[in-house]
């Protein structure tokens, strides 16, 4: 049976992974979560004491990490080096980590090539900075997310208030601004919407406004999923 692929890219805290865990459930295939892999190897090399804007630190331990992925009731969980990180990945610290790490071409390529291995394996819904513009530029639709920074910088601070974590809003928006810059402006694979990519703003709408936007262009591929 022939998988399918959807690609949802956009900045960070546009909702990307929140819409496409949503988009995955309803199409009754597997979510990937892409930015997952790049905070795993930002945690590693945090632990390791690396400096994660130099290169020359971080290409060495890349033959030395073993990344996998595997789902338990549908949640996705990341392992690193045989050891489930799938919760310590999201805290702020690793989130901007991975920023810097995700900008290094061979950290991008070896993580790809699982990316790719798995879309081959499984149809799957990904999020992600490049999805629709690199990792599968065929992709069977492509969805580009976006929202202005203030609304993604309150978005993310709600999530870390829920988790637990105490920060100041105008840091968090420092961040995301420092994220768009390091993702929109790296010369390999650079964020940006691919040209057959359908530009969706979520500023102002619900998880299931923005949902049933994107849902309502995959009734194509929904009819041959089904019938695949």
């Amino acid at each position: 049976m022939r998988t399918i692929s959807i690609a949802i890219d956009g900045p960070a805290g546009a909702g990307k992974s929140t819409i496409a865990k949503i988009v995955a459930k309803r199409m009754n295939i597997h979510y990937l979560d892409t930015g997952a892999m790049y905070r795993a190897v930002a945690l590693k090399a945090i632990e390791m004491g690396l400096n994660c804007k130099e290169p020359g630190q971080i290409i060495p331990i890349l033959s030395l990490t073993d990344l996998s992925i595997s789902y338990c009731q549908d949640q996705q969980h990341v392992y690193l080096d045989g050891r489930d990180v799938t919760d310590l990945i999201r805290t702020p610290q690793v989130s901007a980590a991975a920023s810097d790490i995700a900008v290094i071409p061979e950290v991008r390529m070896m993580l790809v090539k699982i990316q790719r291995e798995l879309a081959q394996q499984y149809s799957l819904v990904l999020d992600g900075r490049d999805i629709g513009t690199f990792v599968l530029p065929d992709a069977d639709k492509k969805f580009f997310l976006t929202a202005t920074v203030d609304e993604r910088a309150r978005r993310r601070w709600l999530e870390l208030i829920d988790k637990g974590y105490k920060m100041d809003i105008s840091e968090i928006k420092k961040d995301i601004e420092n994220r768009d810059m390091n993702d929109m402006n790296r010369t390999f694979a650079p964020l940006r919407k691919a040209e057959d990519a359908i530009l969706i703003d979520t500023t102002g709408k619900t998880i299931e406004q923005v949902a049933d936007e994107v849902c309502s262009h995959l009734t194509d591929i929904l009819t041959l999923h089904k019938e695949w």
